[in-house]
């Protein structure tokens, strides 16, 4: 598959912290997998994502930290610019959430459930939450996050 023909993979992502960077980065790698053909993945910074870098893509990644029960500002700034541009042209699109929190993690998923199901978004996997440090097990589910929207990509 040729880079015209490539689908577009956008991870929208608020990484202040050591635990989000390493969630960041198993989830590039799960969406990066060599064996994952055809995709290109994108990464923008949520305070700096635009409506045309919405548009432009296939599907989507977001990665949040819960603050104060909600999603962070920046993810909730991306949706504020993003939304009604995007509102009638990404219906249907494949997205995959993760979140790192140390407790009311429940309202920032609620949050973005609520914003993509306006957005006609489809849910492409389990979302990740961690607590604390990441484990093994938590990096694992965020690399198979990753591969999984990615996957679903190819054609």
């Amino acid at each position: 598959m040729t880079e015209e023909n490539s689908r577009t993979l956008l991870v929208v992502h608020h990484t202040p912290s050591p635990f989000m960077q390493a969630m960041f980065e198993a989830v590039l790698a799960g969406a990066s997998d060599p064996d994952i053909e055809g995709v290109k993945v994108v990464r923008r910074p949520a305070l700096t994502v635009s409506p045309t870098d919405m548009l432009e893509a296939d599907g989507y990644l977001l990665g949040t930290p819960a603050n104060l029960g909600y999603i962070s500002g920046a993810l909730k700034h991306a949706f504020d610019v993003c939304y009604y541009p995007c509102l009638d042209s990404t219906r249907g699109r494949p997205y995959g959430l993760y979140i790192h929190g140390n407790e009311g993690t429940e309202g920032a998923e609620r949050a973005v459930d609520t914003i993509t199901t306006g957005l006609g978004w489809v849910k492409a996997a389990d979302h990740v939450v961690a607590s604390g440090k990441p484990s093994k097990s938590d990096l694992e589910a965020c690399w198979e996050l990753g591969a999984t929207v990615a996957a679903q990509l190819m054609d």
